[in-house]
């Protein structure tokens, strides 16, 4: 089994893991994750518009 395949296999049974055991908290994260992704997202957007202007 190659080493990528291997590491992204035992990423996903970890993710699995934690949401079964503690769903509460794993929303919490992904929220957070999805609140990171966005603040990002806004931020080359007004880099982007500031380097037009």
């Amino acid at each position: 089994m190659d080493v990528k395949k291997l590491a992204i296999s035992i990423l996903v049974v970890f993710v699995l893991y934690t949401i079964i055991t503690s769903p509460e908290r794993s929303a919490e994260l992904v929220g957070v994750g999805f609140s990171g992704l966005a603040d990002a997202a806004e931020g080359i957007g007004d880099f982007m518009s500031e380097l037009v202007n």
